[in-house]
């Protein structure tokens, strides 16, 4: 599978408030990114992703620091398509892709890289990216199926971004 949309990158809102939702992801989708995240863990986060989904329908919108069945819940009920989690939990990305979400999880090794592809990931971030760096993801992509996207989450910024797409 390829990324699905334009840009390989994925802005993650982290505690935004649902009041401060649409002008955050305008800023963003105005910049060019069209995957949006926002996390479990932020005040009201089921609110923000319906907001951003309502602003942004023809966007990737999901949520964060999805843990269980009820966050999928909640994102599908706010209309959230990507469910990205901090782990390679293989009944949640089964779960996911049984829903129609797009599922991204996160995973650290190869053995979790491929159990996240077997269970129907589209994609897998690699976290946290920065405790092993940019030699890890080209070790990884040397042993994973070319088609399998890989996203580098935890520590990847402006300083860092070109080593890890090199």
């Amino acid at each position: 599978m390829t990324w699905p949309t334009a840009l390989p990158l994925v802005a993650i809102l982290r505690g935004i408030t649902p009041p401060e939702a649409a002008a955050h992801a305008r800023a963003l989708l105005d910049a060019g990114f069209d995957t949006i995240e926002v996390p479990t863990n932020s005040p009201g986060w089921a609110q923000s992703v319906a907001t951003i989904v309502q602003l942004a329908p023809q966007a990737l919108v999901g949520a964060g620091t999805v843990l269980d069945a009820a966050h999928l819940d909640a994102l599908q009920a706010a209309g959230g398509r990507l469910a990205v989690s901090p782990h390679t939990d293989v009944a949640l990305v089964a779960d996911s892709v049984a829903r129609g979400l797009l599922a991204l999880p996160g995973a650290l090794t190869p053995s979790e890289v491929f159990a996240a592809a077997r269970a129907g990931a589209m994609a897998v971030k690699i976290f946290p990216a920065s405790s092993l760096g940019p030699g890890h993801v080209k070790a990884l992509r040397a042993v994973l199926p070319a088609t399998l996207p890989l996203l580098a989450v935890g520590g990847v910024g402006p300083h860092n971004l070109a080593d890890y797409l090199h």
